[in-house]
């Protein structure tokens, strides 16, 4: 159980960039981070615009000094310091995080980086070989991860209790951008525009969370070709879909889904994560993230919740309350931060030991979700055909 006791020597000296007063994302960064006291935040580039970001740090309480006008100017400062950041979170559009990652892999910085991690499999892999010479990690935000009961779908289906794998169900499908929202927020109209998004709107933006969430889940299958169709229900985020299914065979013969959609109109956030096997399976809703079900067949549904004693003992580590109480979105990045911490400690003083028994979404899940957004375009700019997955 977590309990607020520091699992780090001592706080890593942390900075961000981006998430700055008006950023979706900033707080929850913020929040997960500091909550167990294994980081501190003692720097930051906070916005574009500078004098902004240096109001926002300062509300933060980090020293004015230490409040940068960009990334570049804050790496080259801080490492001239004796009391230099060690690690740095990415919260920013997507067309910036590869260019800011590299610097901060330059300058021996471990990165937490917003998804997608970058726009392509080369960009991807170059920082996985700078994060290698380095001696750096880089992790991925994919927050959902952090969930406990994912832990326990992890465990069940190592366990054999679901049989043999044979459907693998996901969807991220909500339905607030079902109108052109982004006339009137900014945070979303760059998310719809090609010069800040990338190749893709809603499988890089949300499609990738349950698939990293099925990778955790299913370590032991491996996409063997896929098929994808997107469409543009608002035709001014052409050619950026809103919507899109992707078809997947894997390697040991099991057939996946995933649903991708910002446009699902009704929908809170419709992130479903369904696991068939020959004799059971198991579902999980990031709206209901409290509870399993576990669904044997010719047996009564099983509805699994968090925080009970007959969990297996890698679920209840990520405890943070008794059962009965519930956790959220927050925990989930926080234990997720946990882990991060853990693992930039364990890399600078060379335990391999305690990074073998550590998961969290690393470099390998950021270049597998940029690796899956590519195929998926791929796919639908062919007219939708199967594409082999290497």
């Amino acid at each position: 159980m977590i309990n607020g006791e520091r699992r780090t020597k001592r706080p890593i000296r942390w900075a961000m960039v981006g998430g700055g007063r008006g950023s979706q994302i900033g707080y929850i960064h913020r929040s997960a981070a500091l909550r167990d006291r294994n980081f501190d935040l003692v720097a930051g580039a906070f916005d574009l615009d500078a004098e902004r970001g240096r109001a926002f740090g300062i509300e933060l309480d980090v020293a004015p000094e230490r409040c940068y006008a960009s990334f570049d100017a804050m790496f080259a400062a801080e490492t001239a310091r004796e009391d230099a950041i060690e690690a740095v979170s990415i919260a920013t559009p997507n067309n910036t995080h590869f260019s800011i990652a590299k610097a901060a892999l330059e300058h021996g910085i471990h990165v937490v980086c917003e998804k997608p991690l970058c726009f392509t499999v080369a960009e991807a892999l170059e920082l996985e070989a700078l994060s290698k010479a380095k001696g750096k990690i880089v992790g991925v935000t994919y927050g959902y991860a952090g969930h406990q009961l994912i832990e326990e779908a992890r465990a069940l289906v190592a366990a054999g209790s679901l049989g043999e794998i044979r459907l693998v169900n996901l969807q991220f499908a909500h339905g607030f951008h079902s109108a052109a929202v982004e006339e009137t927020n900014p945070a979303t109209r760059w998310r719809v525009d090609p010069r800040f998004a990338g190749p893709s709107y809603v499988l890089g933006d949300v499609g990738t969370h349950p698939l990293y969430i099925s990778e955790v889940i299913l370590p032991h299958l491996r996409i063997k070709r896929l098929m994808c169709a997107r469409q543009s229900f608002v035709k001014s985020r052409a050619p950026l879909e809103d919507n899109a299914v992707t078809l997947m065979e894997y390697d040991n013969g099991a057939f996946g889904t995933v649903w991708s959609s910002a446009v699902n109109a009704g929908s809170m956030h419709g992130q479903k994560i369904r696991i068939v096997g020959s004799k059971a399976s198991l579902e999980w809703w990031d709206e209901r993230p409290n509870q399993l079900s576990f669904e044997v067949q010719d047996e009564p549904v099983r509805i699994l919740e968090r925080g009970m004693g007959y969990l297996h003992p890698a679920t209840l580590a990520d405890d943070r309350i008794g059962a009965g109480h519930s956790e959220g979105l927050f925990e989930a990045w926080a234990n997720l931060y946990d882990r991060f911490a853990i693992a930039m400690e364990a890399t600078d003083r060379g335990d391999a030991a305690v990074l073998a028994g550590l998961r969290y979404p690393d470099i390998k899940a950021g270049i597998e979700g940029v690796r899956w957004v590519e195929t998926c375009v791929r796919s639908a700019e062919g007219g939708g055909v199967w594409i082999d997955y290497a």
